[in-house]
């Protein structure tokens, strides 16, 4: 691992903030434990994707124009969502490509930009947590994480180093939960399929616990877990390597679980 400290902006993400603050905590204690010292812009906010996958190319612009403001003197910005780091990474510079400055900007943050898990495995060389966590889990590789910023087997060495764990595949790991941001408001038929094709992939594994690095998969999967009646618990992967599952009940489970 390296040793020199370096300045990461966590970009926390709207699901994140509203709904699980325990993935933001449990980042944070993953990155410092690699030596980074870690901030939070308050002025970050929405990556901006909703609009810019419902065509409003507009708002999305004036979104992306303070997230790039927010995080301009960091090092590294690092975002536990393969689906917020993809938007940052790879569409903030194509939204200014008829703005040269802003372009050069875009792609600047664009190019210190990593999903979470991405940044300890690759960019910081982290090959071990200290973490113990007693289940047997499966993992699903989010759409936007796989196939935009290609991360696959980053998550899966470093839950191999999980103490107590015990890692089953799913026979698609790789096949989408049918969330999808506006898909799933816009195509309820389909994307009900989908996630129930999904779900009965991840009860076949034998599973007690499903993991995923994007909590708006993790939502989905875990409201049709329920409503299916299967007693399998879904977190966040950052949880699981923080070893921070004590401080906060399984997704979509009451507190009193907690």
């Amino acid at each position: 691992m390296l040793d020199q400290p370096i300045r990461v902006g966590l970009f926390v993400t709207c699901l994140v903030d509203l709904f699980r603050p325990s993935v933001g905590f449990a980042a944070v204690k993953l990155l410092e434990a690699a030596g980074c010292t870690v901030s939070v812009p308050l002025a970050q906010t929405c990556c901006g994707q909703p609009a810019y996958n419902s065509g409003d190319k507009s708002a999305a612009k004036a979104v992306a124009r303070q997230v790039i403001a927010a995080f301009q003197e960091r090092d590294y910005v690092v975002t536990p969502s393969g689906s917020c780091g993809g938007m940052i990474k790879l569409h903030y510079p194509e939204l200014f490509a008829d703005e040269p400055e802003m372009r050069r900007q875009a792609q600047l943050l664009a190019d210190k930009t990593y999903e979470l898990v991405s940044f300890l495995a690759d960019v910081r060389e982290v090959e071990r947590v200290a973490a113990r966590y007693d289940g047997v889990a499966t993992y699903h590789d989010s759409c936007s994480g796989l196939r935009e910023l290609g991360i696959k087997e980053a998550p899966r060495r470093l839950l191999a180093s999980v103490a107590g764990l015990t890692l089953k595949e799913m026979a698609r790991p790789e096949m989408c939960c049918g969330f999808g941001g506006a898909f799933c408001v816009k195509y309820p038929e389909i994307s009900d399929k989908m996630v129930t094709d999904k779900t009965a992939d991840i009860a076949t594994t034998g599973a007690d616990t499903l993991l995923a690095g994007d909590l708006g998969c993790l939502l989905n999967m875990a409201g049709k877990l329920a409503r299916r009646g299967l007693p399998i618990r879904a977190r966040h992967v950052a949880e699981v390597l923080a070893d921070m599952t004590e401080s906060a009940p399984p997704i979509g489970a009451p507190a009193a679980e907690a």
